[in-house]
């Protein structure tokens, strides 16, 4: 019988009072609970322990560590080119990931985005993608490497259960506990997962506003300063850019809706706000791997980004000239007056494009690729009575009441004569 070397109790107390974890106790603690000796009941009170009390920076680096060594830890060395990738926290309408990735691989830089699903209001990519005709998501190792290896370069793919098997245990019990908001389990969450994937450099999107997992600008700011000194500590070249989510980005929120969108901007079009936040984010990727001065603007429009997503998609047995589906059933919503767009919150739009059948309640539910909300207009733009503002799309009509529920009182219409639009990147944080 195995003597373990340190109690469960004494680590929640050291915690529960104020202190720092020692670091053979917290690297026990990981691995206690990822074996079962600790129980759930102990690691949910050590993650409220956490939650009420903070972590230093140093214990949030070991317990990150911990995470990692309780899976297997993927290397690109072997490909001989840079490896970039980018973490969103979430939004609506945030469909980023689609085109940046080929826009980013078509500079000879390898993406490696594993990327995950939906759960509530925020979409997932990979179900997104899954509108594509044929596209797969599920790629062995060694098919993700001969990817990144081929022309293509990019990669969006569904992560391996073998990374970071401790993190996958505690989210879902952080889920059930109230233990999601804290920083420290959020940033070990997500960079673990990433370290243990072997990416040479990250940039992190991490977003504020009514639409995003960290609603306050300064929380996300710490989340985001966090996560940065943990890629720095763990030596993946790491930066971050604090955006805004208050609006729905783009026009559309859905899935289909969204890939659709996602290739207007690769064909050099698209709404102004997808296309900035692209670009920027591929500058962040490209300068970390070396390429300060690549011209992505050029690269979007002149077709080079969309020829590397038509082969990424074909690569993973999608058409990418096949029709996307589109829904049975529409409803629009239409302005009720004269005036100009004043307020358009995200969280209820997310909220209705997930009420539509865009999203999930539980981790086995399908989605309806066709369902989703298609605006018209944003805050900013001048609307006449009766003007279409938004379009609700679902496979069953028998949806659109509760998805109009969600949407009461989340924008408005006014006499102002101009709407101040803020910038979509507020700040870049580096270590």
């Amino acid at each position: 019988m195995t003597v373990e070397q340190f109690d469960a109790i004494d680590v929640i107390r050291a915690k529960r009072d104020g202190g720092a974890v020692p670091e053979p106790a917290l690297r026990w603690m990981v691995d206690a609970y990822t074996r079962g000796y600790v129980s759930d009941a102990q690691m949910a009170s050590f993650a409220m322990a956490i939650f009420q009390r903070g972590m230093e920076r140093d214990e949030i680096r070991v317990l990150t560590d911990a995470m990692i060594a309780s899976g297997e830890r993927m290397s690109f060395a072997s490909l001989g080119k840079k490896t970039v990738d980018k973490h969103s926290t979430g939004g609506v309408g945030d469909k980023i990931t689609l085109p940046l990735a080929p826009l980013v691989a078509s500079f000879g830089v390898a993406v490696p985005q594993l990327s995950g699903r939906g759960l509530g209001h925020t979409g997932g990519t990979l179900d997104k993608l899954e509108s594509i005709p044929g596209w797969r998501a599920a790629l062995s190792n060694e098919e993700m490497f001969a990817q990144m290896q081929s022309d293509v370069g990019a990669v969006i793919c569904a992560a391996g259960s073998g990374l970071a098997p401790a993190d996958k245990k505690l989210y879902a019990l952080r889920d059930v506990t109230g233990t999601v908001e804290a920083i420290p389990l959020i940033a070990s969450s997500i960079m673990s997962k990433k370290i243990a994937e072997g990416t040479d450099a990250l940039v992190l999107d991490v977003k504020f506003g009514s639409g995003a997992f960290m609603q306050d600008i300064d929380r996300a700011r710490e989340l985001a300063r966090t996560m940065v000194a943990l890629g720095t500590d763990s030596g993946v070249a790491t930066t971050a850019l604090l955006t805004d989510m208050n609006v729905p980005l783009g026009l559309a929120i859905g899935n289909a809706n969204e890939v659709r969108e996602s290739v207007e901007i690769l064909a050099g079009g698209g709404p102004a706000d997808v296309r900035e936040l692209t670009l920027a984010l591929a500058r962040e990727m490209l300068a970390l791997a070396g390429q300060p001065d690549a011209d992505v603007e050029a690269a979007l429009d002149d077709g080079r980004a969309m020829d590397t997503w038509k082969a990424m998609i074909r690569a993973q047995d999608g058409d990418p000239d096949a029709p996307l589906p589109t829904a049975r059933e529409t409803h629009q919503v239409l302005a009720p007056a004269d005036g100009v767009v004043t307020r358009m919150d995200a969280l209820p739009f997310g909220i209705a494009a997930w009420r539509l059948g865009a999203g999930r309640a539980r981790a086995e539910d399908p989605v309806v690729f066709e369902a989703g909300i298609d605006l018209h207009a944003k805050p900013g733009d001048r609307v006449v009575a009766g003007q279409p503002l938004f379009t609700l799309s679902a496979a069953d009509e028998a949806r659109f009441p509760r998805a109009l529920d969600a949407l009461e009182g989340s924008w408005e219409i006014g006499d102002a004569a101009q709407i101040q639009r803020q910038p979509i990147v507020r700040e870049r944080i580096t270590a």
